[in-house]
C-alpha cells in the first residue's frame, strides 16, 4: 500500500498523521507551506480543489476531510480496535461524535480564527464572541461526557474519536478559556498525549506547544 499525506503542521492533517503513526503505516509526508500558499498551487488544487488539508492519497485514491479519512483508516485496520463493530450501538456513538466534531466544533473554530473572512470587519467581534461561546459550551459537554462515561469518548476503549477530539482540544490552547481549563479534559488529553504516536507526530511536525 502506497500512502502520501499532504498536510501542514498543526492543522487538521494532524489527526491523520497521528493515526498513520499509531497504525504503523509507512507513508510519505508532504508538509505544505501555507505562508507560501503551497496549498493553492495548481498542482495541489488538482488533488484537492478546495485547497485545504488534509489530503490522503491511498494507492491512487484521493481522500479528503479529516474525520472521513480517520474513519476510513480505522476501518481498513480493524485489528487496531479503533472502531467498535459495524452496526453496534457503540459504532453509532462513534459516528455521532465524529460528525459532531466536523459539523459543530470545526465550524465554530473557523468562525473564531477567520471571523473577518466569514462575517466582514463590522461583524468580526460579534462572530468571535459567539464562536467562543459555542466552543466553551462544547468543552463543557465533553467534560460531562468523559466524566460520566470515560476514560475515553466511547468508554474503556480508546477509539478514532479520541484522536479527533484531542486534536480539536489542542486548537483552543491560545483562546481566553482553553479546553484544559476543565480538569477532566486536561486529564483526558494527557492520557492521549502520552501515547508514543502523539509524541512522534509532534517530533515530525516540529510542534513544541501544548505538551
Amino acid at each position: 500500500m502506497h500512502i502520501t499525506l499532504y498536510g501542514s503542521s498543526s492543522t487538521a492533517s494532524l489527526v491523520v498523521h497521528w493515526l498513520l503513526l499509531e497504525l504503523g503505516l509507512p507513508h510519505e509526508l508532504v508538509l505544505l507551506d501555507f505562508d507560501a500558499r503551497e496549498h493553492k498551487t495548481a498542482e495541489y488544487l488538482a488533488l484537492n480543489p478546495a485547497g485545504v488539508v488534509p489530503t490522503l492519497v491511498l494507492d491512487g485514491q484521493v481522500l479528503t476531510e479529516a474525520a472521513a479519512i480517520a474513519l476510513h483508516l480505522a476501518d481498513l485496520h480493524p485489528q487496531a480496535g479503533l472502531l467498535p463493530p459495524v452496526g453496534s450501538a457503540s459504532r453509532a456513538e462513534a459516528y455521532r461524535w465524529m460528525f459532531w466534531c466536523a459539523n459543530t466544533v470545526q465550524p465554530a473554530y473557523r468562525a473564531w480564527f477567520y471571523a473577518h473572512e466569514m462575517a466582514g470587519p463590522e461583524a468580526a467581534e460579534a462572530t468571535r464572541r459567539h464562536a467562543r461561546e459555542r466552543l466553551e459550551a462544547a468543552w463543557q459537554r465533553l467534560a460531562e461526557h468523559v466524566d460520566a462515561g470515560g476514560p475515553y469518548m466511547l468508554g474503556e476503549q480508546v477509539s478514532v474519536v479520541d484522536f479527533m477530539v484531542v486534536m480539536l482540544l489542542r486548537w483552543s490552547r491560545n483562546m481566553p478559556t482553553p479546553s484544559d481549563t476543565w480538569p477532566v479534559l486536561k486529564a483526558y488529553a494527557d492520557r492521549l498525549k502520552a501515547r508514543p504516536a502523539f509524541i512522534e507526530v509532534y517530533r515530525r511536525e516540529g510542534i513544541t506547544d501544548w505538551r
